[in-house]
């Protein structure tokens, strides 16, 4: 069968792309995953005597969230349908889940910092510290969750992978503003954090990239693939950096931005990723006749895998 035969239906792709906007979603998917990470990090700072890092820590759990929910509200066009979102809580539903994470985390997230900041209420502080350790989690891997439950190609063929990308990225970009935001003194956690986080999504992303037959194309081609490239050189580069960090300021902010980069630079490469595949028919019919058993596909010369 030629590639021809399914580059289209009727003239027009299988599925309807994803209609969200840049930079809203891409930034949004970050800094939720920075809240979620970095939500944890304060409360494992406050236990082992780090104080620093945990101020550090919750301001930036508390500005990811909030700023994060902009961007969310943004991109729903209308304030309102974000409450509505909220209206019932279904727990089969990523989308539900997440939103209804989102706010209880913002509102965990605010309660740690005011008490930080004022040094009232800290039994009540630490209280929402610990509380947030439940939903931080969930924030930084909700978000590969809700990308793999549509039909997208690129994005449903990675399911496996995608919740261990995201946690990884976000555990290296809590890392990352520890670092920037932490005498490096005491930022040895960050540190940590953020060699840890580089390796797993660097680690994931090739697994993911390397599994996938043709529904892996899109990572690798056009404006997708750069930005995926990009992604693995910053966020390696960076997390190999932040092992000699602590030697100097240099070496710490080199890090810092390299690891933030990459962690943009792989949202906007999923978002495009998913994009290409949703538009070309190829990657939808493609694996459902392989999956059939009625079709064999040879790689497409311009992949990795030709």
């Amino acid at each position: 069968m030629t590639e021809a035969e399914f580059r289209s239906y009727y003239g027009q792709p299988v599925l309807k792309p994803p209609n969200w906007h840049e930079p809203h979603m891409p930034v949004y998917l970050y800094l939720g995953g920075l809240s979620g990470a970095s939500s944890v990090m304060a409360a494992m700072a406050r236990m082992s005597g780090h104080d620093r890092l945990a101020l550090a820590a919750r301001i930036a759990a508390f500005a990811g969230a909030g700023v994060g929910s902009g961007f969310l509200i943004s991109e729903l066009g209308r304030p309102e349908r974000f409450l509505h979102m909220l209206r019932v809580l279904k727990f089969t539903s990523p989308m539900s889940v997440g939103s209804w994470t989102l706010a209880a985390h913002g509102g965990l997230t605010a309660a740690c910092l005011l008490s930080a900041v004022t040094g009232r209420l800290r039994l009540a502080g630490d209280a929402a510290t610990v509380a947030s350790v439940v939903t931080g989690p969930i924030m930084a891997t909700y978000t590969g969750v809700l990308l793999a439950d549509t039909a997208v190609p690129a994005w449903h063929g990675a399911r496996r992978e995608l919740p261990f990308l995201f946690v990884g990225s976000a555990l290296a970009s809590a890392g990352a503003v520890g670092m920037l935001t932490t005498p490096r003194q005491e930022a040895a956690p960050a540190r940590t954090a953020a060699t840890v986080g580089a390796v797993l999504e660097t680690a994931a992303g090739f697994v993911m990239e390397r599994r996938l037959g043709i529904e892996g194309e899109p990572y690798r081609k056009g404006r997708a693939g750069l930005l995926m490239k990009a992604s693995r050189g910053l966020t390696l580069g960076g997390g190999l950096l932040a092992t000699v960090a602590g030697r100097s300021r240099a070496l710490t902010a080199l890090s810092g931005l390299a690891i933030t980069a990459g962690a943009l630079c792989t949202r906007f490469g999923m978002l495009e990723a998913g994009r290409a595949s949703a538009l070309d028919p190829r990657y939808t019919v493609v694996p459902q006749r392989e999956r059939a058993g009625g079709l064999t596909v040879v790689p497409d010369p311009g992949s990795s895998q030709a």
